[in-house]
């Protein structure tokens, strides 16, 4: 998989992610790239600039283009019982990789420990999503499951709570989520699956004002994420 952007790079090499190749544009002055590269143990390819746009079909490489497996590193969900109160966020088949990649850097501004995706109907980690998260996807664990309905039993199980959003659900500012917590996300269209939706605790909505029926899933995700952020910090004080 080639991926391409100078954050995404970057975020890649500080985390020690296992990088197979670095390309970097030969015409560009990237000393300061090239240096942080070497000194963390990774060896440059100066080549060409359409070499690069080759790779990666485009011409928004930055200059920067690297390649990682095409099998990117997912984590199993027993990875959630290293985390003391776990903080966790559940995609339910999310489909535009936008969507995902901002998705991934709010989450992780707002001290979510992971994110649940499903392996079938959901976008997966690509180079789009990389390039939009700015390479923070290299900085929090990606847990894919096969069910997302049997993954809620599993957290409950594991004292978890579990609440979804959706518009009938109580006003986000009115939830506790200093306890163990995941919120879930559904759908750009069709927001969360029935199915999915009656295992969970809980619902949450966001009111609105001006007849605003819904926003963009990353946007409602960041406002959410970030009262369970405010609420979290207020209750360890």
């Amino acid at each position: 998989m080639y991926v391409y952007g100078k954050n995404s790079l970057i975020e890649a090499v500080n985390s020690k992610f296992s990088i197979k190749n670095i390309y970097i544009d030969q015409k560009l002055n990237r000393d300061s790239i090239i240096n942080i590269c070497k000194n963390n143990g990774y060896s440059i390819n100066l080549v060409p600039d359409n070499v690069l746009k080759k790779m990666t079909g485009t011409d928004k490489s930055q200059g920067i283009v690297f390649e990682i497996d095409d099998d990117f590193k997912y984590y199993d969900i027993d990875y959630i019982k290293k985390f003391e109160k776990p903080y966790l966020l559940i995609l339910d088949q999310i489909q535009d990789p936008h969507n995902f990649g901002a998705i991934i850097r709010s989450a992780l501004a707002a001290g979510v420990n992971a994110i649940i995706i499903p392996k079938d109907n959901s976008v997966l980690v690509t180079p789009t999503v990389i390039k939009v998260s700015s390479g923070q996807v290299f900085k929090i664990p990606i847990i894919l499951v096969t069910n997302i309905a049997r993954t809620i039993q599993y957290l409950k199980e594991n004292d978890i709570w579990v609440y979804c959003a959706d518009m009938d659900g109580k006003p986000y500012y009115e939830v506790d989520y200093s306890y163990p917590f995941c919120l879930v996300m559904g759908n750009e269209g069709k927001g969360i699956r029935e199915n999915v939706k009656k295992h969970c605790d809980d619902s949450i909505s966001i009111p609105m004002k001006n007849e605003v029926e819904s926003l963009n899933v990353s946007v409602s995700a960041g406002i959410i994420l970030f009262e369970g952020k405010k609420c979290r910090e207020l209750k360890l004080k």
